[in-house]
């Protein structure tokens, strides 16, 4: 499957675009998986911490928030490798 996109840019940074390689099929589907990508992270980050706060008593120490950050990243690797 295909979507035809038309971006309305202007002439100059059309011209050093195209110059750079930037304005190819390739290089807009990798930006825009990124982007794809950071997002999902960021929802999974918001989902953790959402978690973290919900926990009733004391707050987590900054090494205990950064093993669970570590931890999400990893599963969303693990995911990301099975597809």
């Amino acid at each position: 499957m295909s979507v035809t996109v038309e971006l309305d840019l202007p002439e100059g940074l059309i011209r050093q675009a195209r110059q750079m390689g930037l304005l190819d099929n390739r290089r807009m589907a990798e930006w825009l998986a990124d982007e794809v990508r950071r997002r999902t992270a960021g929802q999974e980050l918001k989902k953790v911490l959402d978690g973290i706060r919900s926990v009733p008593g004391e707050s987590l120490t900054m090494d205990e928030i950064g093993a669970e950050i570590k931890a999400s990243r990893a599963e969303r690797r693990a995911r990301e490798t099975r597809r």
